[in-house]
C-alpha cells in the first residue's frame, strides 16, 4: 500500500527553520523529520512513498539524490562518470517525487496525485511533520474491519487541530471541525480526540475531494455518511509545528525517542 507524505506547505509558524528549508527537512537528531516518518512506515513493511512536494521541494528532491552518496564510502571514476559504492548504508525506500504545486492546500495536493494513485484500492496519508508509535499495521487491520472510505488516527487533544466528534461505540466520526469556533465546541472538544494523521483512505475519497480545499475537509461528508472511522491510539505522538517543537523532538531523541520503533 502506498504512503502519501504531505510535504508542501511553508511551515509559517516556525519560521527560525522554515524560511530556508521545508518543515520536512528540519533535523531530529541529525536526520529529516520525513526520514523519522518513512522509518516508521518501513517498520511494518510499507516502503513505498509518493512525497506530494511544493515549497522549497527542490531541497527535498536533492537530499535523497545526493544520500547514497553521503551516506557511504565510494570510488568515483571521473573520466568514465562511474561510482563504485563500498558499502550500502541506505533505507529500502521507493520514493515518488511529485510537484503537486508551490501554494496549494492538502487536498489538491492529494488529488493531483491520482495518477500515482489509480491502481490502488487503499492509500495512505500523513503529514510531514508529526511522528508517533503508530502501529501502522494494526492501523490498516482495524481500517478494513471498519468497512468504511476512510479511518484517521485519534489522538488526546490540543487546540491546534482539528476537533473530533467521536463516537466510541462504533469507532466512527459524528462530526468533524478544523476551527474552535465556539466556547461550547472547545469544551465538549477538549474532552475528546484530534487528528493526529496516519491515515487510510479508499480510493473512491480521490474522487471526493473539492478543487483547491484542503483534505481535513473531506472528512466532513465521510463522517456525514458514516463512512470516517478513527483509530483511537493510546500511545505517544507528537508533532514539530513550532522551533520549541523540533527543540523537544531533538531532546526526545536523545531520552525517549518514542516513535523509534525500527531497529538500528
Amino acid at each position: 500500500m502506498k504512503t502519501v507524505i504531505l510535504c508542501g506547505g511553508v511551515g509559517t509558524r516556525m519560521k527560525e527553520e522554515t524560511e530556508f528549508k521545508p518543515k520536512p527537512m528540519v533535523t531530529i537528531g541529525g536526520k529529516p523529520m520525513l526520514w523519522h516518518i518513512m522509518k516508521i512506515y518501513a517498520h511494518y513493511g510499507h516502503n513505498d512513498f509518493i512525497v506530494a512536494l511544493g515549497y522549497k521541494g527542490e531541497m527535498i528532491k536533492e537530499y535523497f539524490l545526493r544520500w547514497r552518496a553521503m551516506t557511504n564510502d565510494f570510488t568515483l571514476h571521473t573520466k568514465e562518470n562511474k561510482m563504485i559504492m563500498h558499502n550500502n548504508g541506505c533505507e529500502d525506500f521507493k520514493i515518488t517525487f511529485v510537484d503537486t504545486g508551490l501554494e496549494s492546500l492538502t487536498g489538491e495536493r492529494v488529488r493531483r496525485l491520482k495518477p500515482y494513485l489509480q491502481d490502488e484500492q487503499n492509500f495512505m496519508v500523513t503529514y510531514g511533520d508529526g511522528v508517533g508509535d503508530v502501529n501502522i499495521q494494526e492501523l490498516i487491520d482495524f481500517h478494513k474491519k471498519q468497512n468504511t472510505l476512510g479511518t484517521i488516527t485519534a489522538v488526546k487533544p490540543n487546540s491546534r487541530f482539528g476537533f473530533l466528534d467521536a463516537d466510541h461505540d462504533n469507532n466512527k466520526i459524528r462530526s468533524f471541525w478544523q476551527d474552535m469556533i465556539t466556547p461550547e465546541q472547545v469544551r465538549f472538544s477538549s474532552k475528546d480526540l484530534v487528528n493526529g494523521g496516519f491515515m487510510v483512505f479508499d480510493n473512491a475519497v480521490l474522487d471526493m475531494i473539492r478543487p483547491d480545499s484542503m483534505i481535513e475537509e473531506v472528512f466532513v461528508p465521510l463522517s456525514e455518511s458514516g463512512n470516517l472511522s478513527f483509530y483511537h491510539h493510546r500511545g505517544k505522538w507528537k508533532c514539530m509545528d513550532t522551533h520549541k517543537e523540533a527543540q523537544d523532538l531533538n531532546n526526545l531523541w536523545q531520552s525517549d525517542p518514542f516513535w523509534k520503533v525500527w531497529q538500528d
